[in-house]
C-alpha cells in the first residue's frame, strides 16, 4: 500500500486546524439543532414572544444573526426618498418672492365659532363673507368636506371685532402668513440662498421673519395685515359635524394684499437684487375687488412679468378661488407669461371648470383625487396653455399637491432633477405637518392609492407603487410626469403653509434648462 506523505511542520498545524473544522461544524450544527428545538418549544408555549428576544438568543451562541425584520412601508419609503433627493448641478443663488404677506392668527375654528356664539347649522359656500352667519355657514361647508378654502370678509368693523376675539382666545398663535412670505421664509432656511420679499410688511411680521429675508424699505408699513386661520383636526366633531381630514379655513379683510399694492415695488426691486428665480403669489386676493379693478390689475401683472429679464424663470403660486371669470382670465393672460405653477386639488379642478378643461363636469373630488383625472388636467394645461413650437408661452412646469400624493408635470427639455424635486416636496409635507426634522415613520401613514391608471382621457398605463421605489414616472406627448405618495402626518401640528413649503422645496431642488423665456 502506498504510504501517505508526511506533512511538514507548517502543514501539520494547518492540517490540525483543518481536521478540527468538521468537528466544529458538527458542534455548530448540533447547537443549532438543539436551539431550533428549544425555540420551537418556546414558540409553542409562548407564541407572542417578541422577535428581538429570539435574535438575542441566537446571538448568545455566536451564530449568524437573524436578518432584521423588514421595515414598515413608511420607513422604507422615507429611506428611499433620502437616497433620491440630491441637489441639482446648477443651483439658485438669489430668489425674489412677492407680493402677498401678512400675520396669520392660527387657532381652533370650532373654538372661535363657539366664542362667537355660533352653532353648526347647514353648510353653505359664500364667495365673499359679509357677516358672522356667512362665516359659520362657509366654515361648516368646508369642515364637512375636510377641504381648505380662503375667503374675503367684506365688513371691516365686523372683521376687526372677530380678529380681536380670535387673538385673545387661549391657544391662538401668531405666525408669518401670506403665500409670498411663507415661501420666502422657507427658502430662507437655506443659508446659501439670498431671499428678497416684497409685500405689505408691518412691525409684527417684520419681527417674525427670518433674518435671511431682505425686505426693501418701500415694502414696510405701519400696520400689519391679519388673516384668521381656523384649523380643525381629522375626526374633530362640532355638534353633528365631523371633519374627515385635518385642514383649515382662512378669511381676512385685507385691502393691501387685495389690490396687490406691492407689485410695482416688487418689480422695481428686481433690477438691483438680480434674482435667478422669481416667485409670484397673491392673485387670489383680488377676488374681493371689483371686476374693473381685477381686469386692470391683471393686465398690469402681465406687463410687470414681461418686464422681468428673459432667462429668469417665474413661478406662480395659486390659492383658493371662487370667481370662474377671474380664474379664466388668469389662465388665458397670466399662465403664458409664467414658467411654473404650484396648486392643489381644489384649485386644479376649479381651474378646469373655469376654462372648460378635462373632467370639468365634476362638481368636486370624491375623496382622494383620481390620479388619472389629475394627470389629464395637468396634461391639458401644458398642452393648451404651455410652451410649444406654435405657441408663445413660457409655461413648462406644474407642481400639483394633494394630501396623499404629489405630481410634477414638465414639458420635456426644460427642467432637470424633477425626481428629486417631487420627492423633496412630499418629504417636507410630512416633516412640517408633524413638526419634525426628519420623517418619523411612527407618526405618518401611507394613504396614497396602491395602484392607479395614468389617464382617463386616453388609454393610460397601470402603475403599482413600491415603497422602495417611491417615484413613478410616465410620459405623454412630450410631457413627463413624476408621481410620489405623501407620508401623511397622523396628528398634524399645523396645516397652514404646507402648500407653500411643498412648492418652495420642489423649486429648491429643481434645475431649469438655460432656455430664455419668450
Amino acid at each position: 500500500m502506498p504510504r501517505r506523505k508526511r506533512r511538514g511542520p507548517g502543514k501539520e498545524r494547518a492540517g490540525g486546524c483543518g481536521a478540527s473544522v468538521p468537528m466544529a461544524l458538527w458542534r455548530g450544527s448540533a447547537y443549532a439543532g438543539f436551539l431550533a428545538l428549544a425555540v420551537g418549544c418556546v414558540l409553542l408555549l409562548e407564541p407572542q414572544l417578541p422577535g428581538s428576544a429570539l435574535r438575542s438568543l441566537w446571538s448568545s451562541l455566536q451564530l449568524a444573526p437573524a436578518p432584521p425584520e423588514p421595515g414598515s412601508p413608511e420607513g422604507r419609503l422615507a429611506a428611499a426618498w433620502d437616497a433620491l433627493i440630491v441637489r441639482p448641478a446648477r443651483r439658485w443663488r438669489r430668489v425674489a418672492v412677492g407680493v402677498n404677506a401678512c400675520v396669520d392668527v392660527v387657532l381652533s375654528g370650532v373654538k372661535l365659532l363657539q366664542a362667537l356664539g355660533r352653532s353648526p347649522g347647514n353648510g353653505k359656500d359664500h364667495t365673499i363673507l359679509h357677516s358672522r352667519n356667512d362665516l359659520e355657514e362657509a366654515f361648516v361647508h368646508f369642515m364637512g368636506k375636510g377641504a381648505a378654502a380662503e375667503r374675503f370678509f367684506s365688513d371691516k368693523e365686523a372683521f376687526h371685532d372677530i380678529a380681536q376675539i380670535a387673538s385673545e382666545l387661549p391657544g391662538a398663535q401668531h405666525y408669518v402668513g401670506g403665500n409670498a412670505a411663507l415661501i420666502g421664509q422657507k427658502f430662507a432656511t437655506n443659508s446659501d440662498l439670498k431671499v428678497l420679499l416684497c409685500g405689505p410688511v408691518g412691525p409684527k411680521l417684520h419681527e417674525l421673519l427670518d433674518d435671511n429675508v431682505f425686505v426693501p424699505p418701500e415694502s414696510l408699513q405701519e400696520v400689519d395685515e391679519f388673516h384668521l386661520i381656523l384649523e380643525y383636526q381629522a375626526g374633530e366633531e362640532w355638534g353633528w359635524l365631523k371633519a374627515p381630514h385635518a385642514n383649515r379655513f382662512i378669511f381676512s379683510h385685507d385691502l393691501s394684499n387685495g389690490a396687490m399694492n406691492m407689485l410695482e415695488v416688487f418689480v422695481a426691486s428686481l433690477e438691483e437684487f438680480q434674482p435667478d428665480l422669481v416667485v409670484l403669489s397673491g392673485l387670489h386676493m383680488m377676488e374681493g375687488q371689483s371686476k374693473e379693478l381685477q381686469r386692470k390689475r391683471l393686465l398690469e401683472v402681465v406687463t410687470s412679468i414681461s418686464d422681468i429679464p428673459t432667462g429668469i424663470p417665474v413661478h406662480l403660486e395659486l390659492a383658493s378661488m371662487t370667481n370662474k371669470e377671474f380664474m379664466r382670465s388668469i389662465v388665458h393672460q397670466v399662465f403664458p407669461a409664467v414658467t411654473s405653477l404650484g396648486l392643489n386639488e381644489q384649485e386644479l379642478l376649479f381651474l378646469s371648470q373655469a376654462a372648460s378643461g378635462p373632467h370639468s363636469s365634476l362638481s368636486s373630488w370624491n375623496g382622494v383625487p383620481d390620479v388619472g383625472m389629475v394627470s389629464d388636467i395637468l396634461f391639458w394645461i401644458l398642452k393648451e396653455h404651455g410652451r410649444s413650437k406654435s405657441r408663445a408661452s413660457d409655461l413648462t412646469r406644474i407642481h400639483f399637491h394633494t394630501l396623499v400624493y404629489h405630481i410634477l408635470a414638465t414639458v420635456d427639455g426644460h427642467w432637470a432633477n424633477q425626481l428629486a424635486a417631487v420627492a423633496a416636496g412630499a418629504r417636507v409635507a410630512g416633516t412640517q405637518a408633524c413638526a419634525t426634522e426628519a420623517i418619523d415613520a411612527n407618526r405618518v401613514s401611507l394613504r396614497a392609492p396602491h395602484e392607479f391608471m395614468t389617464s382617463h382621457s386616453e388609454v393610460g398605463s397601470r402603475i403599482v407603487i413600491n415603497p422602495n421605489e417611491p417615484v413613478a414616472e410616465w410620459h405623454r406627448e412630450g410631457i413627463s410626469f413624476h408621481f410620489t405618495p405623501v407620508l401623511v402626518c397622523k396628528d398634524p401640528i399645523r396645516t397652514v403653509g404646507l402648500g407653500d413649503a411643498i412648492s418652495s422645496e420642489g423649486l429648491f431642488y429643481s434645475e431649469v434648462a438655460l432656455t430664455p423665456r419668450k
